[in-house]
């Protein structure tokens, strides 16, 4: 009889690769043999940095197309769409492919929830599922009340508020209070990726409630109100690279390691550091407020800027900052934000960010962009309290003054650094032997194992 052999299956954008890593590599600490399924283009992206297609003897980095054309990458919703429809039938082919010639075979999938139509093939072959989700268990939670939101009159079919209600909906008293324009689908932007993003939800309900497991990159005492809710999704978070020892990266992007050289030159809890991640866009307005909010503050600071992106840097501005502030196109966030030196962290609110810096103890300034990263502000800002938000001004444009005064507060008040290293401690405690996601990730693993 063959060995476990799961098959892992993320959503393709870094925010969901990386954390289903983490899993793989716990998986295969445990004896569990993984092949961890990419598109093309992510797939030569984490090879390249890793050098390997096989990594540990028990983890067989595959891909699969995409189904885009060159033009389609960068049509909003395009990939969501495309994926959503072809995934499943390039999984199942995979499962088949291996079963056949190979003596290990697949004992079952874990699939990333956004792609939970994935659960079709592992009831057709028969083999276990798990959905997993590398978001807050909040954003679960507001999948699972569409229908009761509807049914109250708070949104219409299609999602959109219903214009003649102000109404703010909190699930549980802990959970965040959210508005309905700050609800997922409707942090879209593009009217057409709103009703993708909200119908594509509505199916995910419907096939996550027959996998074997769900679970969620979180910690109980993190979303207590969301867990309490939905009784259904396990934590078995926080999921990081400094929680183990391996050899998969946690970054899908080329990072400039010499920053962490000259973080070591920094004072303890002296330097900004800012990032964005890998979609947040600016315009030439807004990155120039930025990067005056930056320079005003006199601090010290390291910036990551994507190659990718329009560098509209006020004239000047290398010169002027040159002796206290490195600017890189990629970082490895991880180390970064766990390194003594960095005090505080701009961030737009992705729930790994969100993960890393409480992991490591650094307060936020929170300047969420779209999607899941709304609800994660308002944990961080109303619920956990470490950290504070940017505030727009009329014209929707956050000014310098307004950046430079939300740093020096959380420079300034030791409260936002006292709360964030409470939550390391708690959090720290969850993920090890004895904690509550410690536990649950043993008896998610045994169940593999059988």
């Amino acid at each position: 009889m063959g060995k476990p052999h799961a098959i892992m299956v993320p959503f393709p954008m870094q925010g969901h690769i990386i954390p289903l890593m983490e899993l793989a590599q716990c998986l295969a600490k445990h004896g569990i043999r993984v092949t961890f399924v990419n598109t093309e283009i992510n797939h030569d992206r984490i090879q390249a940095l890793s050098g390997k297609e096989v990594l540990n003897d028990r983890i067989c980095l595959v891909s699969v197309p995409d189904g885009l054309e060159s033009r389609e990458r960068y049509i909003p919703g395009k990939l969501m769409e495309t994926v959503y429809e072809i995934m499943p039938g390039n999984i199942e082919e995979l499962i088949q492919e291996i079963n056949a010639s190979n003596e290990d075979k697949i004992t079952c999938v874990i699939y990333d929830q956004c792609l939970a139509r994935i659960q079709e093939v592992a009831e057709k072959l028969g083999v276990g599922s798990a959905a997993f989700c590398a978001a807050a268990a909040a954003l679960l939670v507001l999948g699972f009340n569409i229908p009761r939101l509807i049914e109250d009159g708070i949104i219409d079919n299609e999602g959109s508020p219903l214009s003649n209600n102000n109404n703010i909906v909190q699930f549980n008293p802990t959970m965040p209070i959210i508005s309905p324009s700050d609800f997922v689908w409707n942090r879209s932007k593009i009217s057409a990726l709103q009703k993708l993003v909200f119908n594509i939800m509505k199916q995910n309900n419907k096939f996550m409630k027959s996998a074997n497991w769900l679970i969620c990159n979180s910690v109980h005492d993190l979303e207590p109100g969301a867990f309490a809710v939905a009784t259904n999704i396990t934590p078995i978070g926080p999921l990081l690279s400094t929680n183990r020892p391996g050899n998969l990266p946690d970054h899908i992007h080329e990072p400039d390691s010499d920053c962490l050289k000259w973080l070591d030159q920094q004072p303890p809890c002296s330097v900004i550091y800012i990032a964005f991640g890998s979609t947040t866009i600016f315009n030439k307005n807004q990155f120039q407020e930025l990067a005056m909010g930056i320079e005003q503050s006199n601090r010290s600071f390291l910036w990551v800027v994507r190659p990718d992106s329009d560098k509209d840097f006020p004239d000047g501005y290398s010169d002027r900052v040159t002796t206290r502030g490195r600017i890189v196109g990629w970082a490895p966030q991880q180390r970064v934000l766990s390194h003594s030196s960095i005090a505080c962290f701009i961030s737009h609110c992705g729930w790994n960010s969100t993960l890393e810096s409480v992991s490591s103890g650094v307060p936020m300034l929170c300047w969420p962009y779209f999607a899941d990263q709304f609800i994660n502000r308002s944990y961080i800002c109303d619920s956990w309290k470490i950290g504070l938000t940017v505030d727009e001004d009329e014209n929707g444009i956050v000014k310098f003054d307004e950046i430079k005064a939300k740093i020096d507060r959380l420079f300034e008040e030791d409260v936002f650094k006292e709360r964030t290293l409470c939550l390391k401690e708690m959090i720290s405690s969850s993920a090890s032997e004895g904690g509550d996601s410690y536990k649950n990730l043993s008896s998610f693993i045994s169940w593999i194992r059988g």
